[in-house]
């Protein structure tokens, strides 16, 4: 675990983010990052990475409930017969597969 944060840190940083800033987000970002015992620059950037890395996550992850998920699970397990624009789909696939 030591050596993966550790090779994590001697990862080449050679990209720049910029961002203009009131003096009262500066203000407020500075104290959380002391609070924090880090450096602004440290705060702003796993701030960043956990704020994407969720919202990455909330855009790729589909949650369901109730009776949603109830229908959901009943399509899956019992699918309907394909129908005529499904079922010309599926040609029109293998057609372009076979090339």
């Amino acid at each position: 675990m030591a050596y993966a944060a550790t090779n994590r840190s001697r990862a080449r940083k050679d990209e720049r983010l910029e961002a203009r800033l009131t003096p009262a987000q500066k203000n407020l970002i500075a104290r959380a990052a002391a609070l924090r015992g880090s450096s602004v620059t440290e705060f702003v950037v796993a701030s960043a990475q956990q704020a994407a890395s969720e919202t990455i996550k909330d855009f790729e992850l589909l949650t369901l409930r109730d009776s949603a998920r109830d229908t959901f699970v009943k399509a899956l397990l019992n699918p309907s017969a394909p129908n005529a624009a499904a079922r010309s789909a599926a040609k029109r696939y293998k057609k372009v597969m076979a090339k």
